[in-house]
């Protein structure tokens, strides 16, 4: 029996309100010894007193040592086992933003990029060229032509976009073309298995065409491919966990992966302020609600140590409109950590915070790396997350005679 098998079982409905609000990459790390991490740094009031009133610990987004993307960062916090269910991240952005996934697809989460003259990449994400003038050359790409296969391309926000190959005999087992660093050219798209030799071939294809059509431009004169994916099957929240969930998002990588575990995408918000109005105006319509706040990562990944805090600052801030709605259960937490010091995620336990009437406090002041490494809730894997807020949220039945 595995830990859905236990859900299935044990929960129960009542008309109790949980709320998750995930700050994405909100782990950090010091910039020197001694130093504060961003988190530490940041003015918290509203979170500080929170971590007064509840329990506080570090999850483990995957497991020790293990850098998580976002993806499997999500699916942990979903109660979803990272590690059995792999979804790639062009399957993501593209459900996220409406496309619905046959069972012969294979979808691609793609990044404009700019390289140099020698074809090295300069920058890979093109200066995060903005969404209107990506979206014109994302449509650009529709001109491409594979023989045998059917080719959508669909922009997304600022530097990215979708290519969705749809055939037979199609796999998604394909290494990301992007070398994750500057100074070097992009990979060539390789099949990881046999099955997937003829994706890789029409990537190939796909992306020789792609630099052709991009040829005249300064920025975005190339693109990567990345999180090659088939179709995920994953059992839906209302059967596993007995919730009508809702996830308030703005990006749609993670409004794919809400959709993908069953929640129903709730307005199209795309400010903090109108994810805090949507979530009050659907209030009385669902038992879960995921809130997403994307920019504690995309600092974190900059290196912009003060712009994290200042995101973290605001974040902060907002804190009051989801705690006037006085949810039986609210918990604050991160997918994984993205310390500006690395400029990319990391393997740290990611700072956690769950507020009920029914939780055991603890003696922590403040929310925070130092603070929850000696909090009530230790140091435990994000996939149980899910049941910790059932149990306090009355959800759960007793387990056994």
């Amino acid at each position: 029996m595995d830990l859905h098998d236990v859900t299935r079982a044990l929960h129960v409905r009542n008309d109790t309100k949980i709320v998750m609000f995930v700050a994405d990459g909100l782990g950090g790390l010091p910039q020197e010894p001694g130093g504060p991490t961003e988190l530490e740094a940041a003015r918290t009031p509203n979170l500080n007193e929170l971590a007064r009133q509840g329990v506080q610990g570090l999850s483990i987004p995957v497991a020790p040592g293990i850098s998580p993307g976002s993806g499997p960062g999500h699916l942990g916090l979903f109660g979803y086992d990272p590690l059995k269910n792999v979804i790639g991240r062009g399957a993501l952005e593209a459900t996220g933003i409406g496309l619905e996934m046959l069972d012969k697809d294979v979808a691609i989460r793609c990044n404009f990029c700019t390289l140099d003259q020698q074809g090295n990449i300069l920058d890979r994400r093109a200066g995060r060229i903005p969404t209107e003038e990506s979206a014109l050359l994302a449509k650009r790409l529709r001109e491409i032509n594979v023989p045998g296969v059917e080719i959508f391309v669909e922009p997304v926000k600022e530097h990215r976009f979708v290519v969705v190959f749809r055939g037979d005999d199609l796999g998604g087992e394909v290494e990301d073309t992007d070398p994750q660093m500057t100074g070097v050219p992009p990979r060539a798209p390789r099949a990881l298995n046999p099955a997937s030799q003829r994706t890789a071939d029409i990537a190939s294809q796909f992306l020789a065409q792609a630099r052709d059509l991009l040829a005249d431009q300064t920025r975005a004169n190339f693109h990567t491919m990345r999180g090659f994916a088939v179709k995920p099957a994953l059992a839906p929240y209302e059967e596993v966990y007995g919730l009508r969930a809702a996830a308030i998002a703005v990006y749609p990588m993670y409004k794919g992966l809400a959709r993908l575990v069953g929640m129903h995408i709730v307005g199209n918000a795309q400010t903090l302020e109108q994810q805090m109005e949507v979530l009050e105006q659907a209030w009385n319509d669902y038992d879960f609600f995921f809130l997403h706040f994307k920019y504690t990562d995309s600092t974190g990944e900059d290196g912009d140590f003060t712009g994290k805090v200042q995101r973290i600052e605001e974040f902060d801030a907002s804190v009051p409109r989801v705690t006037d709605l006085n949810p039986d259960v609210l918990i604050i937490t991160g997918d994984h950590s993205t310390p500006s010091y690395l400029k990319s995620h990391s393997w740290h336990p990611v700072p956690t915070l769950l507020v009920s009437d029914r939780c055991r406090t603890d003696s922590c002041e403040s929310f925070s790396e130092t603070e929850g490494s000696r909090g009530g809730l230790g140091q435990f894997e994000a996939k149980h997350l899910m049941t910790l807020a059932l149990a306090n949220a009355g959800r759960l039945e007793k387990y056994g005679a």
